[in-house]
């Protein structure tokens, strides 16, 4: 019996992220001036590789000022705080913001709600360069949780926001506790719907498989959490960055007879249709 692949209906590339790959690519403007993104531009180091072969390249904080006022640095989708575009502006190298408009609308929410007297609290990866730039727009001073069960004795005023990628259930454990603490709760579900939708793309399709594949780099947050809901539906899933983590043997699985595909949203689409085709090599052989 021949294997059959479904591909999730939303998978690849968000929004956010083929911007600031397209604003990336826009700034390599002369052979004099040089294009870099502040860290790597997004969690995919196919993509990495690939700007580099476009004389883009990524620069360490430590290295700003290597900058020439011909060169142009790129804010990443994830965002920064205020004192780092400070310190770049500072170098005189021109500045491409690539940060993703909706992370930069909780940028501003953090800022105003911290303004008006509210503690804010971002439910979020504490080391996520999102929610470390959300962080920043607040003076750094945001309660930061994963699920609220660390959550400390809360003032009367709070704002909830949440990191783009994080899960629905973890923001509505956090709304659920703060609201039974606290007597004026603002609450601002964040979570962008690229991820919502590449969410429950994936768990439609892990729970018609017998085999799901995840693709998506190593370090990228909204890719592991694929991974995690995926795992749940279906036992046979792997997680790779790209056709050459695939292995044939377990394809060929006589117990498989389906196959489902999904992406982060920071994979690119030659990778996708590079694992589709690997894929489709593999069954047919």
């Amino acid at each position: 019996m021949a294997k059959e692949i479904i591909i999730a209906e939303h998978a690849g590339f968000c929004f956010g992220v083929k911007r600031a790959v397209d604003i990336a690519l826009m700034q390599q403007l002369t052979k004099e001036s040089k294009a870099y993104t502040l860290g790597p531009l997004i969690h995919n180091n196919d993509m990495i590789q690939r700007l580099k072969e476009k004389e883009v390249f990524p620069i360490h904080i430590s290295e700003l000022d290597q900058l020439n006022p011909s060169d142009s640095i790129v804010i990443r989708s994830h965002g920064v705080t205020p004192d780092m575009i400070k310190q770049i502006k500072q170098t005189g190298a021109r500045l491409a913001d690539a940060t993703c408009p909706y992370v930069s609308s909780i940028q501003k929410k953090a800022r105003k709600y911290m303004d008006l007297g509210y503690q804010i609290i971002i439910v979020g990866d504490r080391n996520h360069p999102e929610v470390i730039g959300i962080n920043g727009w607040c003076d750094n001073t945001a309660i930061i949780t994963k699920d609220g069960s660390d959550l400390p004795k809360l003032p009367p005023k709070v704002c909830v926001v949440s990191q783009t990628t994080q899960r629905l259930a973890n923001y509505e454990k956090v709304v659920d506790l703060v609201t039974k603490q606290c007597e004026d709760v603002q609450t601002f579900n964040t979570i962008c719907k690229a991820t919502s939708d590449r969410q429950n793309s994936a768990n439609e399709v892990s729970k018609k498989v017998d085999f799901m594949i995840v693709i998506g780099g190593k370090n990228s947050s909204n890719s592991k959490k694929l991974f995690e809901i995926c795992s749940l539906n279906c036992p046979k899933t792997i997680f790779i960055e790209n056709k050459d983590e695939l292995l044939a043997d377990l394809l060929k699985d006589s117990t498989i007879e389906k196959i489902g595909i999904t992406a982060g949203a920071s994979t690119p689409d030659f990778i996708i249709e590079d694992v589709i085709a690997k894929v489709r090599e593999i069954i047919t052989l």
